[in-house]
């Protein structure tokens, strides 16, 4: 009744002035829970995904998705294609049939375990049935009209099961050969796996959108996967790029966070986590996959991560992988975290040399709510991140089948093959774009390319339809500059390039000889058409394992970019930074042309400061970033408007004296805001969901900026604001 008699009262004093204002899109913003809706991980995003779809002992699957629906949530549907909680299928409860044998087996023999009686999955036509029948059937059937398959992973180490041959015989017509045998045996293995999991995405998403279609549902089906770059690192198999082309998917989620994007790789000799520059480019090789395809793209960031660590390393961390998120201004969907129970719940250290255990700190969870809910609100933008434009480096999803075991020594210690031809680039502050082999048939995939830099170090073609493409764009004016000396033991693998009428040594010979060069052409420059091919009789990994290794490849590089330029040069520097309306992200490089930090002047508010103070300047150190929302972007200075906050605003309304609206955050939280108001505020009301004034509530007033700096506690029940001047 309380909460009833504010709102009107407030209506009744300012009857007939009152403007409501909405902004909302609704599936801009998603993150997955296993939960039922609890006032800690009211996260307040637009999209829950609900995740899994088996009853707990005291709650149904309906009820959970029930729970969410109640607080005004859009409700989706997400569970494992590769592993999940499926006992009832391995143990005999769904058939009575055993069905553990159907998990992915090592050489040793040992089943690679997800949990306890959770194998990772040989994705079998009895257990495709089952995923359908008894989860994404029940979960169309609860009304949701959009299903996140998770995950599609086949371990490179694996494929020694019985039910692994058996897929083995049926998609080759031959008996199963051990992939430790030969490098044309570990590449069979992982093309198969690569193989059934495209066929497995294929077959449940489109008996999703069927299913739907009977019930009057549009279904959507979409993959949230890691990036193909961690899956190579990693020695996993997945279909990735190739599932952009599926009519049955609708796009994907970027997994890409800490724990991905710290694994460690080479640049300039040393062995070192990069976490910004690795998600940078994690996040473009996504990116990447299905912006040629228009597919829609989710990215994520976890404000912690799947390994126990300490609160210092997960800020840190996390700032770093969400400013290299949004240094993408074309994509503008996000999963603003997954499991928010164990973010806001679990306990860690409270630094890396203390075994104190505790939840949260607030001050990080007002931060971390400031950035989602920035999130929210972060626009698409046709403003470029900074940097010398146009170079690019191919990828393929071959690149995740060579990756184990070893052969005839060859080795590629932590992807170097990859990294040689990315970081020396990405660590001169250029916006290294990466192109998929498999978009190379859509027009836009080297639109924007000057110079692409590519090698068969570490991957190969699977058609020679790619090369028809590169040989063409190069002709019509387009750089090449491939890198590799093509003796690796896998350039003999059974393929298209040497089987049949087909006779060439490497698959890079056939490339060469549509371009009119001889097979296996010395290192230098030859010319094609309006165009450059450049070769460097190095395999990548040469430019990074080294200190200085990469002078060869960036004088390369420049020479032909400037040459072919115009009157643009290729531009070094030790920063990203990039405007999206209001946003302004800043990236300063450690191990870059110089140690200077970089400072911009404005009037801004520091949006990784929990206190949200107004500035007029920031200086961003190497290894650092910075998030800000600028001030004196705004076209409207005398409209008020909430500029940042650790809350969602709901029902704003605008007066010719007056602004209010009901703020929602997770219980258990502080909230701090910025409200930009016409003029000083003479009334600031706060009160609680039941009408009680919050009296610790904190206001104050900056006139140089014109905000309203308001500090309370959240409540997910809404906290009802009033200013008035």
């Amino acid at each position: 009744m309380k909460t009833i008699f504010l709102h009107t009262m407030l209506l009744m004093t300012f009857c007939g002035h009152a403007q409501t204002t909405e902004t909302s899109n609704p599936e801009k913003t998603i993150f997955q829970t296993s939960s039922a809706w609890r006032p800690t991980i009211d996260v307040r995003a637009d999209v829950v995904l609900v995740y899994g779809a088996n009853d707990s002992k005291d709650m149904t699957f309906e009820e959970r998705v029930q729970s969410w629906r109640d607080r005004g949530y859009t409700t989706h549907y997400m569970t494992g294609i590769a592993w999940g909680e499926y006992v009832d299928y391995f143990t005999g409860g769904w058939d009575g049939k055993m069905h553990l044998d159907e998990g992915q087996v090592e050489a040793s023999g040992d089943t690679i375990w997800h949990g306890h009686l959770v194998p990772y999955i040989v994705s079998s036509r009895g257990f495709l049935h089952y995923l359908k029948e008894k989860h994404v059937k029940r979960a169309i059937d609860a009304g949701i009209d959009a299903i996140y398959l998770e995950e599609p992973e086949f371990w490179a180490r694996a494929g020694y099961s019985e039910s692994f041959k058996k897929e083995w015989k049926a998609y080759y017509g031959f008996d199963w050969q051990p992939q430790h045998t030969s490098p044309g045996n570990t590449y069979l293995s992982n093309k198969l796996k690569y193989q059934l999991y495209y066929n497995a995405i294929n077959e449940v998403c489109t008996y999703a959108k069927e299913y739907g279609a009977s019930k009057g549902l549009d279904v959507r089906c979409y993959i949230p996967t890691h990036s193909l770059l961690n899956y190579s690192q990693w020695q996993i198999v997945s279909p990735e790029a190739s599932l952009a082309s599926l009519p049955c998917v609708d796009g994907y989620v970027a997994q890409v966070w800490t724990g991905t994007s710290r694994t460690p790789n080479m640049y300039d000799g040393a062995l070192k986590e990069r976490v910004f520059e690795t998600a940078f480019l994690e996040y473009g090789s996504m990116e990447s996959m299905t912006e040629p395809t228009g597919r829609k793209m989710f990215f994520l960031t976890d404000p912690i991560e799947d390994w126990p660590r300490d609160w210092v390393d997960y800020k840190k961390n996390y700032q770093a992988t969400f400013i290299a998120q949004l240094l993408y201004p074309n994509i503008a969907n996000y999963e603003v975290m997954p499991w928010p129970k164990r973010i806001y719940e679990g306990l860690y250290r409270s630094s890396a040399d203390s075994e104190h255990m505790e939840t949260i700190p607030r001050f990080y969870s007002t931060q971390m709510q400031v950035m989602i809910n920035a999130l929210n609100k972060m626009p698409a933008s046709e403003n470029r991140v900074s940097g010398s434009r146009g170079i690019s480096v191919l990828m393929a999803n071959s690149l995740m089948f060579q990756s184990f075991p070893n052969h005839k020594d060859y080795e590629d210690p932590h992807f170097s093959n990859f990294y040689g031809q990315a970081l020396p680039f990405v660590k001169r502050g250029i916006p290294l774009n990466t192109v998929h082999i498999e978009n190379l048939t859509y027009p836009k995939a080297l639109q924007e390319t000057k110079v692409l830099v590519m090698s068969y170090a570490n991957m190969k073609p699977l058609s020679p339809e790619p090369h028809y493409r590169i040989a063409e764009w190069v002709k019509k004016g387009g750089v090449l500059v491939y890198c590799g000396e093509d003796k690796d033991p896998f350039q003999t693998v059974p393929e298209w390039w040497n089987s049949g009428d087909v006779k060439y040594s490497v698959p890079s010979d056939h490339l060469f000889e549509l371009m009119g060069m001889e097979q296996n052409p010395r290192e230098g420059e030859c010319p094609y058409g309006k165009g450059t091919v450049y070769v460097i009789r190095e395999d990548p990994k040469q430019f990074v394992m080294k200190e200085g290794g990469d002078q060869k490849l960036v004088e390369v590089v420049k020479t032909l970019y400037d040459r072919k330029a115009g009157k643009e040069r290729l531009a070094f520097n030790n920063f990203f930074t990039l405007e999206r309306g209001s946003y302004r992200m800043i990236s300063v490089l450690e191990e870059s042309v110089s140690d200077e930090p970089y400072e911009v002047n404005g009037l801004f508010i520091d949006l990784l400061d929990p206190e949200l103070p107004v500035i007029q300047k920031k200086t961003v150190l190497p290894g650092e970033q910075s998030f800000l929302y600028d001030i004196r972007s705004l076209s409207s200075k005398n409209s008020p408007q909430v500029l940042a906050a650790a809350c969602r605003t709901y029902q704003e309304e605008v007066g010719n004296n007056h602004f209010s609206f009901v703020a929602k955050s997770p219980k258990n939280s502080d909230n701090v805001m910025r409200i930009l108001l016409p003029k000083e505020y003479r009334e600031c009301r706060i009160v609680d969901a039941e009408g009680n004034v919050m009296h610790d509530a904190k206001h104050a007033w900056d006139e140089v900026s014109k905000t309203a700096l308001l500090r309370f506690r959240n409540e997910p029940d809404g906290v009802n604001v009033l200013l008035r001047w």
